[in-house]
C-alpha cells in the first residue's frame, strides 16, 4: 500500500509554525539542500540545530544566517525533528549519541541509504518515532523525490512534520511496507544516474553519425533535460507521450524497433532495476 504526499517546494506546506527544534546532524549535499529547502519555506533559522564537530566553511557561515552550529547534541532542547543525514558508515559512531534528545515528541528522520527502521531502533532509545527515508539527487536542487517509511511509534502529527521536512526539497511519497524501498532505491535512488547515462550515450552515438562532440553533447543535454521537463508538466504518462512524438514509418519508429527490441532497453531497465535492488537488500542493515 502506498500513499502519495505533497509535492514541489514551491506548493509544501509553511514551515513557520514548527514546535520545538530541528536538529541536522550532517549539512552535507543532501542534508545542506533540505536546509535550504527548509528556510525557504520560512522556518525561522533560530529554530535549527546543525550538529557538526568539525565544520567546513559552508557550514560555518551558517552561523550568519542565524543558524546554530554546535559540535555536539547535547546542549539541544525540545528536539521536534532529528535529521540524520550523514553517511551510512558512520551511523554506528554518531547515531546512539543523539539519544539524549530524543523525547516522547521526537521524530527521527534517516535520509541514510540501506539503514532500516529496525536497525535505527537498535542505536535510539526503545519507542523513538522513526522515519526511514530514500532521496535521489535532484532534491539537492528541489526537485527530488523522497520515500518515506515509518515504525509503528509514528504519530499521525510527526508523520505530518516529516513531510513538510521531506517535500522542502520536492515530492514526498509515503510506504507501508519498508521491503518496498529496495526497488524505490533501484528506481529513484540509482535512476538519475541511468538519465546520465542515456545523455552520455546518446552524446556519444551523435558524435559517432558525424556530429560534432561538442554539439552533440549539447544536443543530447537539452533534449534529456527538455524531455523531462515536458513529462514533468504534462498530464499524459511516458508511454502517451513516446507515442505522440513516433510517426509510423518515421526515424524515431526506426530508432525505437532497435531500443525495444527483445534484448533492448526495456530488458535491460528490468535487469538493472533487480539488480540494484538486489544490492540494495544486501547492503541494508
Amino acid at each position: 500500500m502506498t500513499t502519495s504526499a505533497t509535492s514541489h517546494p514551491h506548493g509544501a506546506a509553511s514551515l513557520g509554525d514548527v514546535p520545538g527544534t530541528l536538529v541536522l546532524l550532517g549539512a552535507g549535499k543532501m542534508g545542506g539542500a533540505m536546509l535550504e529547502g527548509w528556510l525557504g519555506l520560512g522556518l525561522d533559522p533560530a529554530k535549527v540545530v546543525v550538529i557538526e564537530p568539525q565544520p567546513v566553511a559552508a557550514i560555518a557561515a551558517l552561523a550568519g544566517r542565524g543558524v546554530r552550529v554546535i559540535a555536539a547534541p547535547e546542549a539541544v532542547r525540545d528536539a521536534a525533528a532529528v535529521v540524520i543525514a550523514v553517511k551510512p558508515q558512520a551511523a554506528a559512531e554518531v547515531v546512539p549519541r543523539m539519544a539524549g534528545i530524543v523525547g516522547p515528541a521526537t521524530v527521527v528522520l534517516s535520509i541514510m541509504a540501506g539503514k532500516t527502521l529496525a536497525g535505527l531502533a537498535r542505536m535510539l532509545p526503545a519507542g523513538t518515532a522513526i522515519v526511514r527515508t530514500m532521496p535521489n539527487l535532484p532534491a539537492s536542487i528541489g526537485r527530488g523525490i523522497t520515500v518515506a517509511v515509518g515504525n509503528a511509534a509514528v504519530t499521525t502529527r510527526q508523520r505530518d512534520l516529516a513531510n513538510r521536512l521531506l517535500a522542502a526539497t520536492g515530492a514526498a511519497e509515503w510506504v507501508e511496507d519498508e521491503t518496498l524501498l529496495d526497488a524505490v532505491t533501484a528506481v529513484s535512488g540509482s535512476g538519475p544516474a541511468y538519465v546520465f547515462l542515456l545523455a552520455e550515450t546518446l552524446a556519444r552515438a551523435g558524435a559517432t553519425a558525424g556530429l560534432p562532440a561538442d554539439l552533440s553533447a549539447r544536443l543530447a543535454r537539452a533534449t534529456v533535460a527538455g524531455s523531462g521537463e515536458l513529462l514533468r508538466r504534462s498530464e499524459s504518462d511516458a508511454a502517451t507521450l513516446r507515442q505522440n512524438v513516433t510517426s509510423p514509418g518515421g526515424t524515431t519508429a526506426a530508432a525505437l524497433a532497435v531500443l525495444m527490441a527483445a534484448t533492448g532497453l526495456p530488458q535491460l531497465m528490468e535487469e538493472a532495476v533487480a539488480a540494484a535492488a538486489r544490492r540494495a537488500g544486501e547492503l541494508a542493515d
